[in-house]
């Protein structure tokens, strides 16, 4: 029986991959509208990899409209050109620090099932995965992804089904734990009644990720037994 779902979020949080996966949606974006992405000014930290297509090319000055019916082709460049790029992402970035031990040992505690809950598409959560060898340590399979749909606050759920009916899980949303680095990871565990513990690894400092209100906070993962207390059931 498992009755506690974990979900991590990817980049920031497990990872940083260095200016690759901003090159590469760059790149993406140029490729369907013809000219210079570089310069868009949009911020990425906790959004799905669509919002992110999208705000792209609002703020490059493409039309709402026509911005929304791009946003598919410019994510089937961005996943083709990231898993181009998995070597140039794994030698640019690095995992943080504590994260293998802790993924590990949760993975081997037979009462938990542990997973991501991201806005990467899922293809593109496999290449970063796989790039910094962490996809033997979470089951994919129950995760959920910015490709499930482009508001992150409507993620925890489809996590918790997939759990329910892939792997038996027995708990409910207040057993599942959100573990993120922006306090748009909070918003969606508070959405999906969830719980969270925050990371100040990314781009959010931890007075600011504090202030959210999240039922913990930690300026990174390196505290092995201290983030294991408060994950495991």
């Amino acid at each position: 029986m498992t009755d506690r779902l974990v979900l991590w979020d990817i980049d920031g949080t497990l990872i940083r991959g260095g200016p690759v996966s901003g090159d590469v949606f760059a790149s993406a974006v140029e490729r369907v509208i013809g000219r210079s992405a570089a310069a868009h000014g949009v911020t990425m930290g906790g959004k799905t990899d669509p919002q992110i297509a999208h705000e792209i090319l609002v703020a490059l000055g493409v039309e709402e409209t026509e911005a929304a019916g791009h946003v598919s082709t410019v994510i089937g460049h961005l996943e083709a050109d990231l898993a181009a790029a998995e070597s140039a992402l794994r030698a640019a970035g690095h995992v943080l620090p504590g994260v293998v031990d802790v993924l590990s040992a949760l993975a081997d505690d037979p009462r938990v099932v542990q997973s991501v809950l991201t806005g990467n598409t899922a293809a593109n959560a496999a290449v970063k995965l796989a790039a910094f060898d962490l996809a033997r340590y979470v089951d994919i399979d129950v995760g959920a992804f910015g490709s499930d749909d482009a508001d992150r606050r409507v993620l925890v759920p489809i996590a918790l089904e997939r759990a329910r009916s892939l792997r038996s899980f027995t708990g409910s949303a207040s057993d599942v734990w959100i573990v993120g680095d922006t306090p748009r990871d909070h918003e969606c565990a508070v959405a999906g009644g969830a719980r969270c513990l925050l990371v100040a690894t990314g781009r959010v400092g931890r007075d600011e990720l504090a202030a959210c209100g999240p039922d913990a906070v930690v300026d990174d993962l390196s505290d092995i037994d201290a983030v294991l207390a408060i994950l495991r059931p």
